[in-house]
């Protein structure tokens, strides 16, 4: 579904700003750097946990903005979140943005989706970006989100074809629907695979702590611990605590699967990449992209926006020439996807 919604563009060049939810409460925080009024403005990403730099979910998101403002002439403006932070922190943040006349807003993961179920209706003119959240809906809100199960599930016939010990590990950041997606997914393909590896399981932190997505030294340990337990091959959906992880495994030479973006391309993980075998991509990018297309188009998408693996909205990267060189495994990876797409093979959303 769109809806009709013109916005008048001016071609800008500026800088990126960086805005803590501090700064975007104040008034010229907005503007600054602009000169013109607020249809100059374009778009605001309001990050998740781990903010830009996370080398995972908060950076592809970024990826996109980085393109549209190229493209659009967008002033843009970016904001993080503060540590702990409430509910109500992220209204006001979002009810800044939307004084100020950004348009669109893009809340970064399903944490904003009670801010967003507040703010939106209060701005019907202004597009809503929420990812990864399909339970708040509007006229004005475009909700992206994934088959990350399916994504998963490839990467669990990859651990199952490639490990030697017949232990693969899986890593959450927080123990949420959306990550047990994940873990669903890759379960299942690695049982589909070879029902005699065992798959163990670890969660970072609990809800409503949230820091599991953002501290690398979390994710370090419970590698270790998994490694300990003879895995060969870890496989982890925690943001910025990723980064551990792979530094873990990566160091004990065994195989680590990233998530979210291509993490054997993230310079912040260069020193480990040669031990990243393959990593799910979602098209966050692409996402966040197409929507701000769309507003730049005057004609904003809204409503359920689902990628799959039918539509590339979900894959393995190809990066790793050692995983390029697998040809069983990638003939196992094509058979498995073909399936998922036909409909032959049902991926579960929880484990």
């Amino acid at each position: 579904m769109r809806r009709v919604h013109h916005i008048a563009l001016a071609a800008l060049t500026a800088t990126a700003l960086l805005f803590t939810a501090t700064a975007c409460g104040d008034d010229d925080g907005g503007s600054s750097g602009g000169g013109g009024d607020s249809s100059d403005l374009g778009m605001a990403l309001a990050y998740d946990v781990g903010g830009r730099g996370d080398q995972a979910f908060n950076d592809a998101a970024a990826a996109g903005y980085d393109k549209a403002k190229e493209d659009f002439g967008w002033q843009g403006v970016e904001v993080e979140p503060s540590a702990g932070e409430s509910d109500a922190d992220k209204v006001q943040r979002l009810t800044d943005l939307a004084k100020k006349g950004y348009d669109p807003i893009v809340a970064v993961g399903f944490v904003y989706a009670p801010a967003v179920k507040e703010v939106a209706p209060k701005f019907p003119k202004t597009t809503f970006g929420l990812i990864d959240d399909s339970s708040v809906t509007g006229d004005n809100i475009a909700n992206l989100v994934f088959a990350e199960e399916q994504g998963s599930y490839l990467a669990g016939v990859v651990a199952a074809m490639v490990t030697k010990t017949k232990t693969v590990g899986f890593i959450g950041g927080v123990e949420t629907s959306l990550i047990k997606k994940f873990e669903a997914g890759y379960k299942q393909g690695v049982a589909d695979t070879d029902n005699s590896v065992k798959v163990l399981t670890k969660y970072l932190t609990q809800p409503p702590d949230f820091t599991g997505f953002e501290k690398p030294d979390l994710g370090k340990e419970a590698a270790q611990g998994q490694l300990d337990q003879n895995a060969d091959v870890i496989y982890q959906a925690a943001g910025g605590a990723g980064r551990g992880v792979i530094e873990a495994t990566a160091t004990a030479g065994k195989w680590a699967i990233g998530v979210d973006s291509d993490q054997y391309m993230q310079s912040g993980l260069a020193a480990y990449k040669e031990r990243i075998l393959t990593s799910v991509m979602k098209d966050v990018t692409g996402a966040v992209y197409d929507l701000d297309k769309s507003v730049e188009a005057g004609d904003p998408e809204t409503g359920v926006i689902q990628y799959t693996l039918k539509d590339d909205g979900v894959s393995l990267s190809q990066s790793n020439p050692a995983f390029k060189e697998m040809t069983d495994v990638q003939d196992a990876v094509a058979e498995a996807t073909q399936k998922i797409i036909d409909g032959e093979i049902k991926v579960k959303t929880t484990p």
